[in-house]
């Protein structure tokens, strides 16, 4: 029950504008993770940038399992498989920037789409973290079984072999 495992990967587009660049940048994120996207909305509206509330202007995908894990090694290729020590949270959470998205492997560049860059957020937990989201008799985890950052950076650097870098 103390084994970490990555639970899931959500792979991030934020476009700042609706219409054919986001388009564009759906495709990319389906052409990359082999799932449907889904488009997230603008929270507020901000006039300095021509943002409307309620205007979709990101689009994200959640990878679990296999693919997860497949991503996630691909994804850590792309930055050389080094992570900043803040990119770390105390909740088993990290997360990463990949500045073009032909910087992953096995990605090749398409002249009509362009290129974007993306978010990569990684959810570590142990077994048993299901009984906080059940529906029925749902619980809190206890401090001891959650993931600490220490926990999160042993299991990237022995899963993954990820080098951690200061700042």
């Amino acid at each position: 029950m103390r084994e970490v495992k990555l639970a899931k990967v959500v792979v991030h587009i934020g476009v700042g504008k609706s219409g054919e660049m986001l388009e564009k940048a759906r495709k990319i994120l389906q052409e990359i993770t082999g799932q449907k996207p889904c488009t997230r909305q603008a929270k507020m509206t901000v006039k300095e940038f021509g943002i409307r509330e309620g205007e979709p202007i990101s689009c994200m995908t959640t990878l679990r399992g296999e693919k997860a894990t497949a991503f996630m090694k691909r994804g850590l290729d792309a930055v050389g498989n080094t992570l900043k020590r803040s990119s770390f949270d105390g909740n088993g959470n990290f997360a990463f920037g990949i500045k073009e998205h032909i910087e992953i492997p096995g990605t090749k560049y398409v002249p009509e789409l362009g290129i974007v860059g993306m978010d990569v957020i990684g959810t570590l937990e142990r077994p048993g973290f299901r009984i906080r989201r059940r529906r029925i008799r749902s619980s809190p985890i206890g401090k001891s079984h959650r993931v600490s950052k220490d926990d999160a950076i042993t299991f990237m650097t022995g899963k993954f072999a990820v080098k951690i870098r200061e700042a």
